[in-house]
């Protein structure tokens, strides 16, 4: 009886510790203009229900450099 508990009690802890939460992804553009000078601005936030590695993977593959109206960019994105 008892390793049937102990076996029962370890399964639970495993089953919450793989359990899906939520994850905020926090996005930003990072500009840098002619003088050098570095501007940052919010670009948004993600809410992933996933484990904490596929939620970081998920947040990553968001990341991404180009250009706009505000000139080139990068976007850098983390947990």
């Amino acid at each position: 009886m008892k390793r049937v508990f102990f076996a029962l009690l370890v399964l639970s802890g495993f089953a919450l510790a793989s359990c899906k939460k939520d994850y905020t992804c926090e996005c930003r553009k990072i500009y840098t203009d002619d003088n050098g000078n570095v501007v940052t601005s919010s670009d948004g936030s993600y809410t992933f229900k996933d484990s904490r590695a596929r939620a970081e993977d998920r947040c990553n593959d968001l990341e991404t450099s180009g250009s706009d109206l505000g000139g080139d960019y990068t976007r850098e994105c983390d947990i």
